[in-house]
C-alpha cells in the first residue's frame, strides 16, 4: 500500500472540524490530496484558496447528486431530470476548472428493483454519453462508482460490472470506474478477481475495511495484497480514504503512519 499517493475524503475525515479547516488538517497529517463529493456550497473560489494555502490537491468530486435529505443519490438514471443532470454538468466543469480537478463522478440515482426498466437504464447511459463529450473538451475523465445494496439500499449501479456495461454502452473514452473496495466486497464479489478484470478501467479508488468501514487494519481485509492486485493491474493513481474512523480521525491514521514507516525502512 506504501506505493499509492492518498487522498483524504474530508466528507469522513477530519470532521470533527468545520469545513473550511479540513483541507489545512488533511495536510497537517501529510495526506497531499482531499476529496469531497459536494462541494457546492463553497464558491469555487474559496475552495481554490482553501487548497492553495494547504498545498493540496483535489482529486475528484460529484455531479450534483439530489436532496440528500429525500434519500436521493444521483439523478442521472430519471428521464424526467434529464434537462436538470445536464444542467449539472456544466456547473460541475466550471467548478473543475477552477480548482483544477482531472475527474467528476456522475451518480446514478436509487430506485428500487421492482420499479426498474429499460428506460431507467437508457436515461442513465445518455447522461454518462452526454457528460463524458462535454468533459472532454475541458480535459475531465467522468467516473462512475458502484455502491452495493448492503451500504446504499437501491443504487442503481452495485457491482463494478454494472458500472463496465454502462461505461462500454455510453463509449466515452474518457469514462472511467471509481472502484471502492468496500463496496466491492459488501457485495460479496472478490476484490482482487474484479480489479483483475477492470484493470484498464479503474480510474480512482477508495479504501475502507470491512465490515465496519472503518480504516484499513481494523477488520478482515488484506490491504497488502489488495495493493499488489492494484499494482499487477497496472493502477498507479491515489487510493481515497474514504472511511469512518473508528475514534477519532487523528487516532484512525496510525495505519497511515505505520505504512510510512515501513515504506522508509524499506529505502
Amino acid at each position: 500500500m506504501s506505493t499509492f499517493p492518498y487522498s483524504a475524503h474530508i466528507g469522513y475525515l477530519f470532521t470533527e472540524l468545520p469545513l473550511s479547516e479540513r483541507a489545512a488538517a488533511a495536510a497537517h497529517a501529510g495526506f497531499d490530496a482531499v476529496e469531497y463529493p459536494a462541494p457546492y456550497a463553497v464558491p469555487a473560489e474559496e475552495m481554490a484558496k482553501w487548497l492553495k494555502s494547504a498545498g493540496l490537491l483535489y482529486t475528484q468530486f460529484g455531479l450534483y447528486s439530489g436532496d440528500a435529505n429525500k434519500g436521493e443519490k444521483g439523478i442521472g438514471i430519471f428521464p424526467a431530470r434529464r434537462d436538470e443532470f445536464r444542467r449539472n454538468v456544466a456547473d460541475a466543469l466550471d467548478y473543475a476548472e477552477v480548482i483544477n480537478v482531472s475527474m467528476v463522478h456522475a451518480m446514478a440515482g436509487v430506485l428500487p428493483p421492482d420499479r426498474r426498466s429499460h428506460i431507467y437504464w437508457d436515461c442513465y447511459v445518455e447522461n454518462l454519453a452526454y457528460a463524458a463529450q462535454e468533459a472532454k473538451k475541458r480535459g475531465v475523465r467522468v467516473i462512475v462508482e458502484p455502491m452495493s445494496a448492503g451500504a446504499v439500499p437501491d443504487y442503481f449501479i452495485s457491482t463494478p460490472d454494472q458500472a463496465a456495461h454502462a461505461i462500454a454502452e455510453a463509449g466515452g473514452d474518457n469514462l472511467g470506474l471509481l472502484l471502492d473496495v468496500f463496496h466491492t466486497v459488501s457485495a460479496g464479489l472478490d476484490v482482487h478477481h474484479q480489479i483483475a478484470k477492470h484493470a484498464e478501467l479503474i480510474a480512482h479508488v477508495h479504501i475502507a475495511d470491512f465490515p465496519g468501514r472503518h480504516e484499513p487494519g481494523s477488520a478482515t481485509l488484506d490491504f497488502a495484497a489488495i495493493g499488489r492486485s492494484l499494482i499487477n493491474a497496472g493502477y498507479h493513481g491515489r487510493l481515497g480514504c474514504e472511511y469512518i474512523p473508528a475514534a477519532s480521525t487523528e487516532a484512525g491514521l496510525s495505519w497511515l503512519c505505520a505504512t510510512r514507516l515501513s515504506d522508509q525502512q524499506a529505502r
